[in-house]
């Protein structure tokens, strides 16, 4: 089964999950869907009530020639018949709570974005993902290792970061993923889709003359696909390690010009 090339095709035959509660729930796309929404919204009508409100104003205190039942103060005398301030401190009271409330949502909604817990049984998907000048690893709990990541659709999937040379960040901006590899540490991140298809994973640390050549495919796949391939895999039958005109471009002395190619792997 070779990886698959060409633009992205996702399906759309998966259903999205249902949201209840305050805070958003489900994939990373639909957490930050769902907060791009709220945010368009509630942009939308604040900018609505204080155009419509300037507009008001602009119409009922306009200019209509001189007025006799205007009574204009002399110079020094204050103006009488204010409110006391109170459309003022009613403003910025509701300011203040819609700001505060709309930080405290978001906050509550990223922590759960980083802090999703993942399912610990015996056979939950969990992937060892390691970067390399200029490449990624992706090793799985049978001892698998490939160039591409496959993740079955619908399921929770736990990466564990790392770096075997210098910093990266591994990030798939379709599926709104994204952290850090580091060289002798490990970060953990997660991943779902719900929708199958072939997405990029890119590097987005500069690391080197070859960067924008450290790519990688991240296939979704159907459960019951996903269950028949990884059945078939093991150690044994791993792609093999980057393309020697790639490695060759981590030292960079001796590198005259871009990179050529990126590694090429065949999956078993």
């Amino acid at each position: 089964m070779t990886v698959p090339a060409g633009p992205i095709r996702p399906s759309f035959d998966a259903p999205h999950p249902a949201q209840s509660g305050l805070i958003p729930r489900g994939t990373r796309v639909d957490i930050f869907r769902q907060i791009f929404d709220v945010f368009l919204i509630l942009g939308t009508l604040v900018g609505v009530v204080v155009v419509g409100y300037m507009v008001y104003n602009a119409y009922k205190y306009r200019d209509r020639g001189p007025r006799d039942d205007v009574d204009v103060p002399e110079v020094g005398e204050l103006p009488t018949g204010s409110t006391g301030g109170r459309k003022l401190f009613l403003s910025f009271g509701l300011s203040t709570v819609i700001v505060v409330s709309l930080v405290l949502w978001t906050y509550g909604t990223l922590l759960y974005v980083e802090e999703k817990p993942t399912v610990e049984a015996e056979d939950s998907v969990n992937v060892d993902v390691v970067g390399y000048r200029f490449g990624w690893d992706f090793v799985y709990p049978n001892g698998h290792t490939d160039d591409a990541l496959r993740i079955p659709r619908n399921e929770t999937v736990q990466l564990n970061v790392t770096s075997e040379d210098v910093f990266h960040t591994f990030g798939v901006p379709e599926l709104r993923v994204k952290t850090d590899s580091i060289p002798g540490q490990e970060t953990t991140t997660w991943v779902e889709a719900n929708e199958t298809g072939t997405y990029r994973a890119r590097c987005f640390e500069l690391c080197g003359v070859g960067h924008s050549y450290m790519t990688a495919d991240v296939v979704v796949m159907d459960p019951d696909e996903y269950e028949a391939w990884y059945a078939n895999t093991s150690s044994a039958n791993s792609s093999a390690l980057a393309d020697p005109a790639v490695a060759a471009l981590a030292d960079a002395d001796t590198v005259e010009s871009s990179a050529t190619g990126v590694r090429q792997g065949v999956v078993a």
